[in-house]
């Protein structure tokens, strides 16, 4: 098969695309014909060789990335159901990588069947990124009478949380860089689009919402945007955290005086929280899909989705990391 392989930490040009032996399903796994890979911001640091936070380390050399996977199983290990094969199924695979090549095999145990009408993109979306944005609004508590302000509001969670705060009957104002990516931010049914990359932006959200103030916030930017979403919430505000695009911005800095000043409060919808979760992510992973395969006119979660093919990989990271993509980023084989 053929796969992306890095081995060299550095810039994304270290991302090989080259011939290497085709994995073999152990007992209990299948072995997934890929059709879309999922490429996350987490990859681009551990690429650099940098430690991302959280459970994932930064991997032995050589390594092939990537931790989502969306195709058709090809070939089940000793004691799985051969009926599996021919299935369209879609996983995240843990710890291990994997995920950028033309197959990629998994605990038959993790796997899901995309629901009928999602395509491979879209599944792959929804089971990493999707699960997280799940977790989110969990945390999140979305009211009808909420203001929210979602930052990078057309990036791979950042849409879905638009479309569910919309859908909760909330009036959404989506932060986004660029006239392409606001009015893509409007598509997706914001009452509002804000250009972050025009200086003053905080005075044009205030400007649109008049007498109203923001309720909730939902940051996964930090740095000095994060920090300015922060200074938008009206008392008794909340700001759900969910991580941060820049690893030398960091994320958003607050204190216990900004809580007190304002009687706000703050949580953190990723890390710990979700891995302690009770019964696992598992179950993240199918209401997201559901969300997702719900059928059109009927409420679904729609993911954008942007693809590379898989052996433009490196350029797939480098448009990432310069916040040039939209939605989630998929590669294709």
């Amino acid at each position: 098969m053929y796969a992306i392989r890095l081995h060299a930490f550095g810039p994304a040009e270290n991302l090989v695309y080259e011939e290497v032996e085709d994995p073999e399903p152990g007992p209990g796994q299948v072995r997934v014909a890929v059709r879309a890979a999922g490429v996350h911001l987490v990859d681009t640091t551990l690429r650099a060789g940098k430690y991302a936070g959280g459970p994932i380390p930064v991997p032995d050399l050589p390594t092939i990335p990537g931790r989502e996977v969306a195709g058709v199983v090809d070939a089940a290990g000793p004691g799985v159901d051969p009926g599996l094969v021919g299935r369209r199924v879609v996983t995240h695979l843990g710890m291990a990588p994997g995920g950028y090549a033309e197959l990629a095999v998994r605990d038959a145990s993790a796997i899901h069947e995309i629901p009928d009408g999602l395509g491979y993109g879209e599944a792959v979306a929804m089971i990493g990124t999707g699960r997280t944005t799940m977790g989110i609004l969990d945390v999140a508590e979305i009211r009808a009478d909420d203001v929210v302000l979602v930052t990078a509001a057309a990036g791979g969670i950042g849409n879905l949380l638009v479309q569910a705060a919309v859908r909760a009957g909330a009036t959404v104002v989506g932060l986004a860089g660029g006239a392409a990516k606001v009015s893509r931010v409007r598509e997706l049914g914001a009452h509002h689009a804000v250009d972050y990359a025009v200086p003053g932006w905080p005075g044009e959200v205030r400007a649109i919402l008049g007498d109203r103030e923001v309720t909730l916030a939902l940051d996964g930017v930090g740095g000095d945007l994060g920090r300015a979403t922060l200074e938008l919430l009206g008392v008794g505000g909340r700001i759900v955290l969910f991580g941060w695009a820049d690893a030398e911005g960091g994320p958003t800095a607050l204190t216990t005086q900004d809580l007190y000043a304002r009687g706000i409060t703050a949580a953190v919808a990723v890390g710990p929280r979700v891995l302690k979760r009770p019964g696992g992510l598992r179950g993240l992973e199918e209401r997201a899909l559901a969300a997702a395969g719900s059928g059109a006119g009927s409420g679904a979660l729609v993911p954008l989705v942007q693809s590379f093919p898989l052996k433009d990989a490196a350029a797939a990271h480098a448009a990432l990391e310069t916040r040039a993509t939209t939605g989630k980023v998929v590669l294709v084989p």
